[in-house]
C-alpha cells in the first residue's frame, strides 16, 4: 500500500518553521534526558529506593527500574498517538511534556526507602511509568510535527533535528553526570547530589508547555482536517492501521530496532558495563558516553543534509553494515584492555556510524504513513522498537552475559538488530523508488 498524498499546505514563514522545530526538539530532548540521567545513577536509585539487595541483584534491579518505563510505552504511544491524530499536534504534544515534567519532578523529590519504605519503590516506579507513558507519544507526534513543517526537499535535514535533541540531551546528561561525580564525595552524592539533575529537568517542562503553546498547528494536518470536513473520510481504529500498513509497520520496525539498539547499548549499556564489569570508574564510563552524544550532535544534520542530496538507502546501509561488523572487535579491545582510551574509541567510532542512520531515520518514519496515522503508525513502531530493543536492552544484554558468560554478547545483539535495520531501509526505500518510478510514468 502506497503512502496517500495530503492536500499542499500554505506557504510556511522561516519563524513559523523555526518554532516548530524548538518546540518538537525541547520534548524529545528532555525525553531523551530523563531516560539518559536515569540511566546514570540507576545503581545509586536501586540501592537507595528499593529492598537491600547485593552484588549482581542491584545490577538487575538498576535495569529493571530503568526498563520498566518501557513496558508502558506502547500504550502510551498509541493512545496518544491516536490523540494526536484527532485533537491535533499541538494540543497532544503540550499535554505529553507536562506529564513528562511531572514524573522526573517526582523522582526528584521522593524519600529514600529508608525513609518511607516500601513507597519509595511504589514511586520510583510510578513515576517511571508516568515518564514511558507520556514518552511514548513524545517521539511520534513531535516527528510527525516537523515532517509536517519541512519542504519536500529538506526533509530528512529538518527530521534530523531530532537525533540531534537525543544526542544533546545524551551529551548534557553525560557532562551533568561526569561532573557530579567528580566534584562531589560519594556521600554526597548518595544523599542529595543524584537529585539535582531531576529537578532541573522537570523546570524544563514549563518552558517547554509555554513553547509549544505559542506554535500553530501543522499546516498539513490543518489541510488535512480542511478536507476531511468537506469530505468525510473513514476513521481507522487501531487493528484497521495494523491490517492495512502490515510493510510499512515491519519495515520501520527494523529502522527503530537498530536506532534504538545502537542507543541503549552503545551509549547506556556500554558505559554502565564498563564501569560495573570491567573496573573503570564511574566518571570515565560517563565520559564516555558524552563523547558518543557530542558525535552524534555534530554528525547527524550532516547525514540528514547528505541523505537529501543522495537518498537514504546509500547513506544508511552501509553505516548500519559497518557498525554491525565493528561492533565486535570494538567491544572485545574494550574487554579485554578496559580503559578510557579504549571505552573513548569504541564510543566514538561507533557514534561516527550511527549518525548516518540516525540522522534520516525521522523523516522516513514519518514519510511511511499519511498524515490521518501519522503519529499513531510511529507511536506503534518506535515504541514496540524501543521496548523490545531499547529500554529492556541492557537487562537483557546483562542477563546474555551471566548466563553465556561471553562479555562480547552485546556485539551479537547490535548484529542482530542491524539485520533488521537494514532489512527494513531496503524494503523502505524500494517502496519509495517504486513510487517515484510510477509517478514518472504517470
Amino acid at each position: 500500500m502506497t503512502t496517500q498524498e495530503t492536500p499542499s499546505a500554505p506557504t510556511i514563514a522561516p519563524s513559523a518553521r523555526r518554532r516548530a522545530i524548538v518546540s518538537s526538539a525541547i520534548g524529545n530532548g528532555l525525553e531523551w534526558f530523563d531516560f539518559g540521567i536515569f540511566s546514570s545513577f540507576s545503581l545509586i536509585i536501586s540501592r537507595l529506593m528499593f529492598p537491600p539487595q547485593s552484588g549482581a541483584a542491584t545490577l538487575m534491579v538498576a535495569f529493571a527500574s530503568f526498563g520498566i518505563a518501557f513496558l508502558v510505552r506502547p500504550v502510551g504511544g498509541v493512545l496518544l498517538g491516536m490523540y494526536a491524530d484527532r485533537a491535533g499536534r499541538k494540543a497532544a504534544l503540550s499535554a505529553i511534556i507536562l506529564m513528562m515534567s511531572a514524573g522526573t519532578l517526582l523522582i526528584g523529590l521522593t524519600p529514600s526507602y529508608a525513609t518511607i519504605g516500601i513507597a519509595a519503590s511504589v514511586m520510583i516506579v510510578g513515576a517511571r511509568m508516568l515518564q514511558g507513558f507520556s514518552a511514548g507519544g513524545e517521539f511520534a507526534s513531535a516527528t510527525a510535527m516537523l515532517l509536517e513543517y519541512s519542504p519536500r526537499g529538506q526533509r530528512n535535514l529538518i527530521g534530523s533535528f531530532q537525533a540531534c535533541s537525543q544526542a544533546l540531551s545524551f551529551a548534557l546528561g553525560g557532562a551533568v553526570a561526569f561532573l557530579l561525580l567528580h566534584n562531589l564525595t560519594p556521600l554526597s552524592l548518595q544523599q542529595w547530589g543524584w537529585r539535582l539533575p531531576f529537578l532541573f529537568g522537570a523546570l524544563i517542562g514549563p518552558v517547554g508547555y509555554y513553547i509549544r503553546s505559542r506554535v500553530d498547528e501543522s499546516p498539513e494536518f490543518v489541510a488535512f482536517i480542511n478536507q476531511k470536513r468537506r469530505t468525510p473520510q473513514e476513521r481507522l481504529s487501531l487493528v484497521d492501521i495494523v491490517r492495512r500498513y502490515p510493510r510499512e509497520l515491519l519495515a520501520t520496525l527494523g529502522i527503530v530496532a537498530v536506532c534504538t539498539t545502537s542507543a541503549y547499548v552503545g551509549l547506556i549499556y556500554i558505559p554502565i558495563f564498563a564501569s560495573g564489569a570491567l573496573g573503570l570508574d564511574a566518571g570515565t564510563g560517563q565520559l564516555g558516553m558524552l563523547v558518543g552524544a557530542v558525535v552524534l550532535l555534530l554528525m547527524s544534520p550532516l547525514t540528514g543534509y547528505l541523505s537529501d542530496r543522495i537518498g537514504r538507502r546509500r547513506v544508511m546501509v552501509p553505516a548500519m553494515l559497518l557498525y554491525g561488523v565493528l561492533a565486535y572487535p570494538l567491544l572485545a579491545s574494550l574487554v579485554n584492555a578496559p580503559g578510557a582510551v579504549s571505552l573513548i574509541r569504541f564510543e566514538l567510532v561507533l557514534a561516527f556510524l550511527m549518525s548516518f542512520f540516525w540522522g534520516p531515520s525521522a523523516a522516513a518514519l514519518a514519510e511511511a504513513f499519511p498524515v490521518q496515522i501519522r503519529s499513531t503508525g510511529m507511536a506503534i513502531v518506535y515504541n514496540l522498537g524501543a521496548m523490545c530493543f531499547g529500554g529492556l536492552a541492557p537487562l537483557i544484554n546483562t542477563w546474555l552475559t551471566k548466563v553465556t558468560g561471553d562479555r562480547l554478547a552485546p556485539a551479537w545483539y547490535i548484529a542482530a538488530s542491524v539485520v533488521l535495520g537494514t532489512l527494513g531501509v531496503l524494503v523502505m526505500t524500494q517502496r519509495e523508488s517504486a513510487a517515484q518510478e510510477a509517478s514518472l510514468h504517470a
